[in-house]
């Protein structure tokens, strides 16, 4: 799904990623672990195309990501690429199935449509009840997992989540991680990035970062 060669990232005189490799198999679950600063964001944005790489080769769903141009990452991001933020990024004052109806706004879709897709998508978050309800009438783990119905709505085969647990309570916390498990057991290729190391040692695998280098692989 995900395979990286050598891959550097430089901002001026810092380097931010150095030589990573990482090959990332199709429907696997994992955790990418690591402190402030030490990669994590940086090896995110690599992933998920949201930068390009300063040396290295980058493939993901396998095409070389330094071949293609702006548009075409574009179009290969959104149909194939999920983000889940530690931020919620629910608008204020838009009801629950409007948030993640929006997502296919530029699918040509009907209103109608759209809302019926959205309300499948909540519905299999366990937010089927909640569809009408606005952001700050939610919980923490609740807009959450709004979130996360809006990043799988195309049914994208990769979804990164930057610390999805971080503003969470320990119970909302393990629900979202449920929910994370459950795409994943229905075949989605789930790549979670966190700093919290009790997390990352209840995935399959783990991957740890440290000043911009991948240190060491587990594999459960």
């Amino acid at each position: 799904m995900v395979h990286l060669a050598g891959v550097s990232k430089r901002y001026g005189t810092v380097t931010a990623l150095l030589d990573a490799d990482l090959l990332i198999e199709r429907g696997e679950l994992l955790a990418i672990v690591g402190p402030s600063g030490s990669g994590k964001s940086t090896l995110l944005n690599i992933m998920g195309t949201l930068d390009r790489p300063t040396s290295g080769t980058l493939r993901v769903d396998g095409y070389d990501i330094g071949s293609l141009r702006d548009r075409e990452l574009s179009a290969l991001r959104a149909r194939t690429i999920g983000f889940v933020f530690q931020q919620f990024h629910l608008a204020p004052g838009v009801r629950v199935i409007d948030i993640v109806a929006d997502g296919l706004l530029y699918r040509g879709m009907s209103r109608r449509s759209r809302r019926e897709v959205a309300s499948e998508v909540l519905a299999r978050v366990g937010l089927g009840h909640r569809m009408t309800h606005l952001p700050h009438q939610l919980s923490g783990g609740e807009q959450q997992r709004v979130a996360i119905a809006r990043a799988v709505l195309g049914n994208p085969p990769l979804l990164m989540a930057d610390e999805p647990t971080g503003n969470l309570d320990s119970h909302s916390g393990a629900v979202v991680m449920d929910l994370l498990g459950s795409l994943h057991a229905a075949g989605t290729t789930v790549v979670v990035i966190t700093h919290d190391r009790d997390i990352a040692a209840s995935l399959p695998r783990e991957v740890r970062l440290k000043d911009g280098r991948i240190e060491h692989e587990v594999a459960r």
